[in-house]
């Protein structure tokens, strides 16, 4: 139906591809007697009708200017084939499409796949030369599997005689026919011919066709190359014939559809074996170098034909189904057993004469070929340059079409072993049984061939190295040989993606309830069996003799195989970068397989880097060649090769040529990347032959990551790159000395004061991965005894060499200030940069590819993540904290003594960056929970938190308070611990401050008590910090009005962490503080702050909204004074609320509500009812609230209280605060509608109804679009009893229209809301027609004639609908009457301005 009617392209081919997924259950339902729905399907009386308009109609989804409808079309038809055993025009019981004649859809199908076959276009224009593909590149074969396995599947179902019929049509149309753009597509139709019957196809459509092309090459001049390479080497002083443009394209079409065609024939085509080898011979020995490629694809074709194993009568149906001979019984691979007969396929195995065939094939073209390509190259037979490229380009032609006609099937090189050749020279070794066929040829000739092509490779590389295409036809020569079984597995590859795409629409489901037939696994056709099973064997072939080296230690390639690696490599390093490309390509499948040869070749290539004269494509070549995955796994396990490839790279800074220093800064990343650990065999052991061991290699990298070298900037980044990387592979492995880690160790704590900036950032990696040992820091266990209770004399191994770098002069003072110039402060900073250390800003796009490639090698921090604006924007990098906090307990006290000046000098500075580094250091040794820490906080740490607390500058707040968290941090697994300074902070910032300060110190205070009290676990909290929480909670309820909004915001914010702690710690049982601090000073409002607060704000709510009206009414201030209401009361009142907002926006934002939910669903009232205020700041503040509070889900017991509160807004005098209930309900529903009862759902539709008769226009109105949305997802009886009161009121008032006096007294109000109701009924189906929707509109349109603003909202709705229903129109109108479409048409015409 789809297909007949206008449908929109997408839907179409959605419509066209589920009726092919429901092929076979149609065909179940109609053997069955399930009844069909007359009220879906109009005209229909069985399934088989429906089948047969489909088929019919399928026809017509066939177009050349619709690749999508068409491609849905041959997966229809092949879907609903597949399930037919045969497809004949004998009618019987048994038919399943009794109705339709075939033979006349038959004639019908190829007069439209015809038409679609002349009209198609190649979507890319095809590369000249043979490297262009046979395919014409459309979108039959490029976009998917269905074209050809349709044909596969119509052409083997047919009778015979409907075979016969289609075949005489399709012989017509191919030798009548000449089409350059569907030369795939013609070539597929032949070849599922041939497949489904060889001798009657070959007969009818080969021989034609091979008769057509002698004849047509014939005509064509010669070269005499077809042959041998002595017959016409005196040719090449005459003129070259050409042949005219028209022909050649003929020729070439003929033969590449002939090629395709055949692929299939097997022992049919040896009847004709004198035709085709005239064939191919005369295309070799064409002028032509476009005939010459037609002619390699019919001698590859045809000896794939001759000796591959393939399946025949894949597609002819054997199983019938037991239900009906008609349907084909599908199979079950899990339901085998040995009792069921089992009827394989049938396969072409190649008889004696098609491999005799095959082997003379060979001789003239493969032998032949490979003793004209010695000739050529060690005797000079051609005086001119251009014949002998062209006598070269069709003899490597020869021996490619060769090879990749016989793929495997011609005998692998023979391995070699330690003691030489493998002793049976015609062993062959394999570990997966497989084959592509039956053998042909020799390993001798294989090693014949390999020789040869070594030859012709010096030869082309000294004398033709600027022609590419005889240099890409070696490297395919090449590659064919030596990666014995790739091809294959690229033919796996390939066609196992295209079976996933045509298997999806012909599966049939473990159960079956249509004709009770069940099974135990998917059923599929048996012709996809068949099919999965010939990819299976192609996998095995390839996959036969390609493990042999890893089963085996004693086998090695043999020695032609590292010839044709030798010569590969020589081809990677070329200057034409595609011939670079398919070098690299090859050579990477020959090194995946033979392992051994990987080390020989990094040795090759990464000593070419050292070469300061080196060209720029020898170093792409080498680089292509090097970042490849199976190099890079290599260098893991082999000692030299590591270290030649990292020296290799080091020493390649000489190089000018940026394409080269880019593609070893892509192939450094890419090591970096992959980099995945070393082997220990890398450590171990003695020195290398070459002298070059684990510790040696260190030490010369480390010689050269110095900023003293002469290195550029990018390679001294590299170097010490490396260095991490070694560090971290060898840390934890005993034969690594202590000393190589102690040197990198200080290496890296020296690059601190580094004057490059990447290599500072760098060295933060690398002292957080290596400062692991931390023997001075005082354990979990030793807290408890007592810090005296240490070990005696702990030391760490990289402690001697550490401490001679840090306790030099002015060591940390260079390093803190190299480390502030990290931090870029600009005015454009809106978010956090933490984890990009600023650097981005100063790099150049070029740089970037290796600076920005740091890992941070530990877990994030915050463990808990911050909200949104908590502390502001900050730069506080907890790499850096980490750094100093590792070092002091690397080292203990003596950092801490050295750090001290510098840390007091670069805490007093004015400049932002030097407080941000100043505020990493100070969190590092305050998180460092050392040995004598607590004597160091006493002395003089202290006295720096107040001073920093004291000090007036407000910039760099943000770091300090992510400094005061660190510091905090839990410790342990769970972070539950307490760090050892933590309550001495916390006593520290609870000190008051002094009368007279800044409001910015004030807030400074809160923000870092804020921050602490974060990272303080609820579970567990002692009672010293519950009384804490107590003590600040009550100074911040008395703080809540205070003057400045900067400390109104900061008390909302720790009011949050205050009140969720507290909640959080009663909740595990550990709140005890009521009797500890009973007799403590009144702290009454902080004990049940929870209720205070609720209490407040209840009040301030009324006092704040007459305030606003009384300025509307722009009363004088006496007079509120006089009414015991003075304004400084109202600001303090207004101050008050705005920090509950805070408190309540702070809440949400963190996650931490879920606790204080019953608290937060008290305060609804004042956020929803202060959404309009006199008073913009507060305004906004309740709308950033409300915008929060409208999401968060409500559960019970809270629920219930949350509507009670929405149902008295609902009723609040206030029309701004009903408009605004109404706005919260419509989130509110949608997040609650599947956990309200009934009864609460029931009484807010009830208030929403009762708004829509308000007296204020804009609730009206407001209350209809909510109740549109609840109609859309609502309780359905409630929905029908709206829509049902709507319908009656609406029809009550239009009946009273005859009595205007009736109607006039009635109020506008209830009048718009009637109208309102039945509008929001309209409204909330846009887009479906179902059948009360006509009458309600109808209805609707009626009340156009009423005054404004009744008239506008009657307009608006229909305006609505119509537009919402444009594109079904033509289908919904059919839904309304005449009349009612009469009366809609009245609503959409406008009076004239001139009537």
């Amino acid at each position: 139906m789809a297909l007949e009617t206008m449908t929109a392209t997408h839907q179409l081919k959605t419509a066209v591809t589920s009726i092919a997924f429901a092929g076979r259950s149609l065909f179940f339902s109609s053997l069955s007697a399930l009844p069909m729905d007359s009220t879906n399907v109009s005209g229909l009386n069985s399934y088989a009708d429906l089948l047969m308009i489909s088929l019919s109609n399928a026809l017509l989804g066939m177009d050349a200017n619709d690749p999508p409808k068409t491609l849905a079309t041959m997966q229809l038809l092949g879907s609903l084939f597949s399930n037919m055993s045969t497809v004949d025009d004998n009618i019987n019981e048994g038919s399943l499409i009794p109705s339709l004649r075939f033979s006349e859809w038959l004639d019908e199908f190829f007069c439209r796949l015809f038409s679609l076959l002349q009209h198609l276009e190649p979507s890319s224009v095809l590369n000249e030369g043979v490297s262009s593909p046979s395919s014409s590149g459309t979108f039959l074969v490029e976009d998917g599997p269905y074209y050809f396995c349709m044909l596969e599947i119509l052409l083997g179902r047919l009778s015979d005689s409907l075979y016969k019929q289609a075949l005489k049509k399709i012989s017509k149309f191919v030798t009548t026919n000449i089409l350059p753009g569907a030369i795939a597509e013609v070539g597929l139709l032949c070849c599922a011919c041939v497949h489904s019957n060889p001798q009657e196809a070959v007969l009818q459509l080969i021989k034609p066709m091979l008769e057509s092309v002698i004849s047509s090459l014939k005509a064509t001049p010669t070269t005499g190359f077809g042959c041998s390479a002595n017959s016409n080497a005196s040719s090449s002083k005459k003129e070259k014939a050409t042949i005219s443009p028209a022909l050649e394209t003929a020729i070439g079409y003929q033969l590449k559809v002939l090629s395709v065609a055949i692929s299939y024939a097997g022992p049919a085509l040896l009847h004709y074996r004198e035709q085709f080898k005239e064939v191919i011979f005369s295309a070799f020995d064409s002028t032509s170098w476009k005939i010459n490629g037609a002619g390699d694809h019919v001698l590859r074709s045809l000896l794939g034909s001759l000796v591959h194993y393939y399946p025949i009568d894949q597609y002819k149906c054997v199983m019938h189904h037991p239900f009906s001979a008609s349907l084909e019984n599908w199979i079950d691979t899990k339901d085998f057993s040995i009792d069921k007969p089992v009827i394989g396929p049938k396969w072409h195995v190649p008889v004696e004469d098609e491999i005799r065939f095959a082997n003379e094939l060979l001789k003239l073209h493969f032998e032949s070929a490979l003793d004209d390509l010695l000739t050529i190259c060690q005797s000079k037979i051609h005086s001119d340059p251009g014949d002998e490229k062209d006598h070269l380009k069709v003899t490597l032609l020869r021996v490619d079409s060769s090879l990749q006609g016989v793929l495997s099937c011609l005998p692998d090189f023979s391995p070699s072993s330690e003691n030489g050749m493998v002793k049976e020279p015609s062993f062959s070794p394999f570990l997966i049984a497989g084959a592509t066929g039956s053998r042909v040829g020799s390993s001798e000739l294989r090693q014949k061939a390999a020789n040869v092509i070594h030859e012709t490779c010096k030869y082309l590389l000294k004398e033709k190295s600027d022609d590419s295409i005889l240099l890409l036809l070696l490297i395919r020569v090449i590659d064919t040989l030596g990666n014995y079984g790739s091809s294959e597995y690229e033919e796996w590859s390939n066609h196992r993606q295209a079976w996933k795409l045509e298997s999806t629409a012909i599966i049939e489901p473990p159960i079956n309830f249509i004709v009770s037939s069940h099974s135990e696994g998917k059923r599929r056709p048996r012709w996809a069996l068949i099919d999965k099973a010939y990819m299976h064997n192609t996998w095995r072939s390839s996959q036969s003799s390609f493990h042999l080296s890893r089963m085996s230690g004693n086998m090695f390639p043999s020695d032609q195989v590292t010839l044709l690696m030798d010569d590969l490599l020589c081809l990677s390093l070329h200057g034409y970068e595609t011939v670079r490309r398919l070098a690299a390509k090859s050579i990477l499948k020959m090194m995946k397989r033979w392992p051994s040869t990987i080390s020989k070749c990094v040795l090759t290539l990464a000593e070419k880097f050292r070469n300061p004269s080196l060209p720029e494509n020898v170093v792409l070549g080498s680089c292509a060649v090097l970042s490849s995955q199976t190099v890079l796994k290599r260098l893991t396990t082999d000692r030299k090769a590591l270290s030649s490839f990292l020296l290799g790279i080091l020493y390649s800074s000489h190089n000018e040529s940026q394409k080269a220093q880019k593609a070893i800064t892509e192939l450094f990343v890419k090591y970096n990347i992959h980099f995945a650990g070393l082997s220990r065999s890398i450590f171990g052991g003695p020195s290398q032959a070459d002298g070059t061991d684990f510790a040696g290699l260190v030490a010369e990298i480390g010689s050269m990551s110095f900023e003293t070298s002469n290195l550029h900037w990018r390679y001294n980044l590299m170097a010490n790159r490396v260095l991490l990387l070694l560090a971290m592979a060898s840390r934890n492995d005993p034969n690594v000395p202590a000393k190589v880690l102690s040197q990198i160790a200080g290496h890296f704590l020296k690059n601190l004061k580094s004057q490059l900036p990447q290599s500072r950032l760098l060295a933060i990696s690398a002292l957080n991965t290596l400062l692991k040992e931390s023997p001075h820091k005082i354990s979990a266990e030793n807290r408890v005894h007592g810090q005296g209770s240490l070990q005696a004399d702990p030391k760490s191994s990289l402690e001697e060499a550490l401490s001679s770098i840090f306790q030099e002069e002015g060591f940390f003072s260079d390093t803190l200030n190299s480390l502030s110039h990290v931090h870029i402060i600009t005015d454009m900073d809106t978010g956090s940069s933490r984890g990009h250390y600023g650097s981005s800003s100063l790099q150049s796009f070029a740089d970037k590819s290796i600076t920005r490639f740091y890992f941070d090698f530990s877990a994030s921090w915050p463990r808990t993540p911050s909200w949104i604006s908590l502390f502001g924007s900050d730069t506080f990098y907890s790499n850096f904290a980490r750094i100093f906090k590792r070092l002091i307990q690397e080292c203990g006290m003596p950092v801490l003594l050295a750090l001290k000046n510098a840390l007091e000098e670069f805490v007093d500075a004015k400049e932002r960056s030097k407080q941000c580094v100043a505020a990493e250091a100070f969190a590092g040794v305050l998180h460092s929970d050392v040995l004598g820490v607590s004597e160091a906080w006493d002395s003089w740490m202290m006295v720096q938190l107040q001073n920093i607390i004291h000090a007036p500058s407000v910039e760099s707040i943000p770091e300090w308070a992510a400094s005061i968290r660190y510091a905090a941090t839990g410790k342990g697994k769970s972070g539950t611990r307490a760090p050892l300074l933590r309550h001495k902070v916390i006593d520290c910032l609870m000190k008051p401050l002094p009368q007279i300060v800044a409001t910015s110190v004030v807030a400074k205070r809160y923000t870092f008590l804020s921050a602490i009290l974060i990272e303080v676990s609820p579970v567990g909290m002692p009672e010293s910090e519950i009384l804490v929480h107590y003590n600040l909670l009550d100074e911040l309820l008395s703080n809540m009005s205070h003057s400045s909004a900067q400390v109104r915001e900061a008390i909302g914010v720790a009011l949050s962490v205050l009140c969720s702690n507290l909640r959080l710690c009663a909740s595990f049982g550990n709140d005890h503080s009521n009797e500890s601090g009973a007799s403590n000073a009144d702290i009454t409002p902080a004990r049940s702050w929870d209720r205070y607060l609720v209490k407040r704000a209840s009040e301030l709510v009324t006092k704040i909204q007459n305030v606003s009206a009384s300025e509307a009414l722009e009363i004088p201030k006496e007079k509120l004074s006089e009414n015991g209401m003075s304004s400084d009361h109202s600001k303090d009142d207004i101050k008050w609320m705005e920090t509950l907002f805070h408190f309540i926006i702070s809440s949400l934002k963190s996650g931490r509500s879920s606790v204080l939910l019953d608290v937060l669903v008290e305060l609804l009232y004042p956020v929803i009812s202060l959404q309009e205020t006199s008073n913009k700041d507060l305004s906004n503040l309740a709308k950033a609230a409300f915008e929060l509070l409208k999401w968060r889900v409500t559960r019970e017991p809270h629920l219930r209280k949350a509507v009670s509160i929405i149902l008295s807004l609902a009723n609040d005098p206030n029309w701004r605060t009903r408009s605004a209930t109404l706005t919260f309900l419509r989130s509110f529903m949608y997040r609650h509608d599947f956990i309200l009862s009934n009864m609460d759902k029931q009484h807010i539709w009830l208030a929403v109804e009762k708004l829509l008769i308000d007296s204020q226009l804009e609730v009206r109105e407001h209350a209809a679009a909510v109740l549109a949305g609840l109609m859309k997802g609502g309780d359905k009886d409630l929905v029908e009893d709206f829509r049902r009161r709507a319908y009656e009121q609406a029809a009550a008032l239009i009946k009273k229209r005859k009595h205007r006096s009736t109607v006039s007294a009635l109020p506008v109000a209830s009048v718009h809301g009637s109208i309102l109701a039945l509008a929001a009924c309209v409204l909330s189906i846009p887009y479906d027609m179902p059948s009360w929707l006509p009458e309600h509109v109808t209805l609707l349109a009626r009340f156009v004639s009423e005054p404004s603003p009744l008239k506008s909202t009657v307009t608006k709705a229909i305006a609505e609908f119509r537009r919402t229903h444009a594109d079904t129109w033509n289908v919904h109108k059919d839904s309304f009457t005449e009349e009612q479409l009469e009366v809609l048409a009245d609503t959409s015409s406008s009076s004239s301005y001139f009537a």
